[in-house]
């Protein structure tokens, strides 16, 4: 009878046997197993975060406001203190000037809606019978009758839904009545940020103590200075889009260019899906009320408008620290609005900014723990790295000139 012969082969390294390829697979099994356990329990922990966050949402919110509303603020604030102002008298400063600001801005439009609304009104009703004469004409070809029905069934949907629309009307005081409350609350602790806001560094260290403490103050000053630098790059970049469109509008003499403006600067705080909305507004305005030709004209100088901003202007403001891919950007949008609206679109980037930096953090963080800032530092100084090799026989060797 043969005998087999089994062959073990050794790790040269160790002089050990290789282990076998059930062990293997049992190994690999065994880490799989964990990592996907330590992902539920981050996936659990986000959602126990996200039904903490709604319950907290009222409180939270005008936080999120104040934040935003502090980081544009600040530098006004911090001159000032650095001329000797009292802080109190500095911040109360600032936002009295924001709301002259923002009075300004209410005052000349309202003018430009009163005189305009009419002559909005008048021209809508034309482009609607214009609307109603194509829709007649080739090559849909709708009839009277077809027409009066179908506007007969939708003013009877509306007559059936009356009491939805009425729930709606009060659930929509009760919003209105929530923003007036949420906005008083973000202007108070506005003004307490920046009054107080450099004390509170010092306390997260002096509290919650070393090393974490550095690290905590660490990442909440690159926050802070990367969502200044974004809000304040968006309102540049907002202010020469609502003027180069602005100025277009005007010189086409398209109704409500005030309006349109204001709704443009505004827009361009929520990147992509606020200059489509806005655009979007201007091109029905310029068509409802001037004629295809002046809507198209209006779409010509969005589009160039947005090409600029694109392809010079926002490159040049941001800096590649705190910019953000397009899909990235899309996707905050996106998801931001799905979950919480028009806020949530809002605090979308600033957020997606916010959360970029802590990750790039971690994995400095990271890179420092396995040695990588030191060796780049030895290699921008000309220290070479040997890195040890080990080839079938067994033997050892420096790759030389290697660098890790």
């Amino acid at each position: 009878m043969a005998t087999v012969t089994e062959r073990v082969l050794l790790d040269p390294r160790t002089g050990k046997p290789y282990p076998s390829r059930s062990r293997v697979f049992l190994t690999g099994l065994r880490s799989t197993s964990m990592v996907c356990l330590q992902v539920l329990l981050v996936l659990a922990f986000l959602w126990a975060m996200k039904i903490l966050l709604g319950a907290l949402w009222v409180i939270i919110l005008p936080v999120l406001f104040a934040i935003v509303l502090s980081t544009v603020l600040w530098p006004p604030v911090r001159w000032m203190r650095s001329k000797g102002v009292p802080p109190a008298l500095a911040a109360f400063i600032s936002l009295l000037a924001a709301f002259g600001v923002i009075a300004g801005v209410i005052a000349w439009i309202v003018p430009s809606v009163i005189d305009q609304a009419p002559q909005l009104a008048d021209r809508a009703i034309e482009g609607l019978h214009r609307l109603q004469d194509w829709i007649q004409g080739p090559p849909l070809n709708i009839d009277d009758d077809q027409l009066s029905t179908l506007v007969d069934n939708i003013t009877h949907r509306l007559q059936s839904s009356a009491t939805t629309i009425a729930s709606g009307v009060f659930s929509g005081v009760g919003v209105a009545t929530s923003a007036a409350i949420t906005a008083f609350t973000a202007i108070v602790i506005t003004f307490f940020f920046m009054k107080d806001g450099p004390r509170f560094l010092p306390w997260v260290n002096r509290t919650v103590g070393a090393p974490t403490g550095s690290h905590i103050s660490e990442v909440l000053t690159r926050m802070w200075n990367t969502l200044g630098g974004f809000i304040r790059t968006q309102a540049i970049v907002s202010l020469v889009d609502a003027s180069l469109i602005g100025l277009g509008l005007i010189i086409l003499d398209v109704p409500l260019a005030a309006v349109l403006i204001v709704i443009t600067f505004l827009g361009g705080f929520v990147p992509i899906v606020g200059a489509f909305v806005a655009g979007g507004l201007a091109v029905l305005v310029a068509l409802l009320v001037n004629g295809l030709t002046t809507a198209l004209i209006v779409l010509g100088i969005i589009l160039v408008v947005q090409q600029l901003e694109g392809n010079v202007l926002s490159p040049w403001l941001q800096s590649k620290a705190m910019e953000l891919h397009a899909v990235v950007v899309l996707l905050s949008v996106t998801l931001g609005g799905t979950l919480f609206g028009i806020t949530g679109a809002f605090l979308a980037v600033p957020a997606a900014s916010c959360l970029t930096v802590l990750l790039r953090y971690v994995l400095e963080q990271i890179g420092m723990a396995a040695g990588e800032t030191i060796q780049a530092e030895d290699a921008a100084a000309g220290v070479l790295h040997e890195t040890v090799v080990v080839d079938d026989s067994g033997g050892t060797g420096p790759e030389p000139g290697k660098i890790d």
